[in-house]
């Protein structure tokens, strides 16, 4: 079936035209008749000469993003397979294949997991390394050059608050900042609570040393905000904010890691994108994850791209594919934001439990459901592409 699925978008891809490179206290004061014009966050080679960048103290490295986004994820969860007990040679020859695949695919930009749970698939001085990596090399150094060689868009994807299990945790060195911070205990996994300044302030530190020290094209965050709905992991952050409602003030608290983490890219290098990929139910968002997809995609400050992961069928009754990608379309105002759309490869001929009597056998018996959602994305107004999650 995956064979299957690589044919489908391999014709979609011959189709499809050549792509072309191309602070938040208050929602008001981010508006866009409210802030004077920025400065392109990703220029083209053309437009930005080397010296220019020179003379602007910009990093030689000049980051490579796309109109239309042709995305993909490639998550933590498969470095089982081809990172540890893998040599170097061994690990850069697997992900030289599978970006080689990508890239063959039609894929023109990929999200590489580097900070998936407190811990570092590169040089860091701020977290511990990842449980994968049983090697001396730097797996980020060895993906960006891949990637660059296919001359692909490689952003690094980063999980903000969430940390390693409580039993891991036990192992990492005190002189990590996240032992100290990561106590919030959601069913044995350890989070950095979004109600905490200093947890915040790690959170900059991450995006900080990433961009300094890495040619990444961008930052990209996916759906872990709020780890729980439990009213007693920060109730005494909100007993001593002022507020009097618990969702407004969470709202709050994530739009501040959000706005922290985009203004510490555009600090570090403000070419360089910063994206967000929520989960594509806008009602879920708002009313367990504290997600105020709103506010970042109406305003300057928040976020370049939002790629929201509608992971439904076309007969998904709770969220049926067409018309949630028409809330999306409508909830995205912001000419500085970029709406891409996530969509769910892994789906195609297995049965969806969760889409109701309607939907449950639709990715199961009809082949065309993903190329289908690729076409009505490809033909949408203020769409500006989609990314693929196996």
């Amino acid at each position: 079936m995956r064979q299957t699925i690589l044919t489908t978008l391999l014709v979609i891809a011959a189709a499809l035209s050549s792509c072309t490179v191309k602070d938040a206290p208050a929602a008001e004061t981010f508006t866009e008749s409210a802030v004077e014009p920025m400065t392109l966050s990703v220029q083209t080679k053309e437009q930005l000469p080397l010296e220019d960048a020179v003379e602007t103290g910009a990093k030689a490295y000049m980051p490579l993003n796309y109109t239309d986004q042709k995305g993909m994820w490639f998550p933590y969860m498969s470095y089982g397979e081809y990172m540890f007990g893998k040599s170097e040679a061994e690990f850069r020859e697997a992900v030289a294949q599978k970006y080689s695949d990508a890239k063959a695919n039609g894929i023109n930009t990929i999200y590489v997991h580097v900070h998936p749970c407190g811990d570092a698939y590169y040089r860091s001085e701020l977290f511990p390394k990842g449980i994968y990596l049983d090697g001396d090399y730097d797996p980020l150094a060895i993906m960006l050059e891949e990637g660059h060689r296919l001359s692909l868009s490689v952003h690094a994807w980063i999980n903000p608050l969430r940390a390693q299990t409580a039993e891991q945790m036990n192992e990492v060195d005190e002189r990590f900042r996240i032992k100290a911070l990561a106590k919030t205990n959601v069913n044995g996994r350890l989070y950095l609570n979004p109600s905490s300044d200093e947890a915040l302030s790690l959170v900059n530190d991450c995006v900080t040393e990433i961009v300094d020290n890495y040619d990444v094209d961008g930052i990209h965050i996916d759906d872990y905000f709020y780890p729980t709905t439990d009213s007693s992991i920060d109730a005494e952050q909100f007993a001593a904010s002022g507020s009097t409602d618990l969702s407004a003030y969470r709202l709050e608290r994530c739009s501040k890691m959000v706005h922290g983490i985009y203004e510490a890219v555009k600090r570090s290098d403000d070419r360089v994108l910063f994206g967000i990929s929520p989960q594509g139910n806008i009602r879920t968002d708002y009313n367990s994850q504290y997600a105020d997809v709103r506010l970042w995609g109406s305003c300057i400050g928040y976020c370049d791209y939002i790629v929201p992961q509608i992971y439904y069928g076309f007969q998904n009754e709770t969220c049926p594919f067409a018309e949630t990608l028409a809330e999306w379309q409508q909830l995205v105002t912001c000419s500085r934001v970029s709406l891409v759309i996530g969509l769910a490869a892994y789906k195609q001929g297995a049965e969806d439990r969760w889409a109701g009597a309607a939907g449950e056998l639709e990715w199961a018996e009809d082949e065309t459901v993903l190329a289908r959602q690729i076409e009505l994305v490809n033909g949408s107004e203020n769409v500006h592409g989609y990314a693929l999650y196996y």
